[in-house]
């Protein structure tokens, strides 16, 4: 009888329930496929981009094709895509953002802003052979704009020579992407200026101007500053564009790369290539990296 009820007692509403097995997590799982391809399109080439610079086709180790990088011609293209990055950053930056502040009393769900950012949405990512041939079509010796201007204002674009297919042909197309992108890195930024804080400005005896210069400039500052440097990344980076349109040449540093792929040598150096990823990827990985940190600051107005 004894055990019988302290066996009533041990199973009675006030006792312990035993200790259940964590479960485990497997949401993980989800992340595989990303994780995939992230290895297989990201890693592993940059991996071999890099290493493919400090070896020859023997696979015996040098240092020569980096020494390659102090070369005039490769830090002339270097140079090339640098002022090219910064001029189209720049001024992608300043119109995107001068978009974004005449949308900014516009209703969020209303036709206009939607329609302005389903469009930046589209033509951010409209690049490549499509891009050049339509900045050849409309702009081009033979395109549809230069000729209208020509016979109809006498304007010729071409008088200095056919700029397109070189780096000045570059920004314009460059251009086209830059400010949709700003359009929808920035907008966020900018919706986030919260109107009471205008209203407590103008409450105090402050104005417009005092606010933007006292409250709306430093607290967008940030994320101006992170706009700008992805921007600067996107344009360092591209490729298809320039490719195809600047057929001749190799006036920056993406071109040079193909360049040292296609030829059987460049400066009497293999696997130059590498050691051009290899700049690419520093200069490109400093520019994210200033911008990660300069993001997280500007979230904290953001929330």
């Amino acid at each position: 009888m004894t055990s019988v009820a302290s066996a009533t007692r041990t199973a009675g509403p006030g006792a312990l329930a035993p200790a259940r097995r964590p479960r485990r997590d497997w949401a993980w799982i989800g992340l595989v496929p990303f994780a995939a391809y992230v290895l297989i399109f990201l890693a592993l080439p940059t991996v071999l981009a890099i290493g493919s610079g400090f070896f020859t086709k023997k696979g015996a180790f040098t240092l020569d094709n980096i020494a390659a990088l102090g070369d005039p011609v490769i830090l002339a293209t270097f140079w090339n895509s640098t002022w090219v990055s910064v001029l189209t950053a720049l001024v992608g930056a300043i119109v995107g953002a001068l978009a974004c502040y005449a949308m900014l009393g516009l209703s969020e769900s209303g036709v206009v802003r939607t329609s302005v950012n389903a469009v930046s949405g589209t033509f951010a990512q409209f690049g490549g052979v499509t891009l050049a041939f339509a900045m050849i079509a409309t702009i081009g010796l033979q395109g549809v704009v230069t000729k209208f201007l020509a016979t109809t204002f006498g304007i010729d674009l071409y008088a200095g020579g056919a700029w397109i297919y070189g780096l000045p042909g570059l920004i314009p197309a460059y251009l086209y992407f830059q400010i949709p992108l700003m359009v929808i890195t920035f907008m966020p930024a900018l919706s986030a200026l919260r109107p009471q804080w205008v209203e407590a400005n103008l409450t105090l005896g402050g104005t417009r101007a005092g606010f933007w210069l006292h409250v709306g400039f430093p607290v967008l500052a940030p994320s101006f500053l992170a706009s700008l440097l992805l921007l600067f990344a996107n344009a360092f980076s591209s490729y298809a564009t320039a490719a195809a349109l600047a057929s001749q040449g190799s006036q920056i540093v993406p071109l040079q790369i193909r360049a040292a792929l296609t030829s059987e040598t460049v400066l009497g150096r293999e696997n130059l290539a590498g050691a051009l990823a290899l700049g690419m990827i520093v200069v490109v990985g400093v520019a994210m990296a200033v911008y990660n940190a300069v993001q997280r600051r500007a979230a904290r107005w953001q929330r």
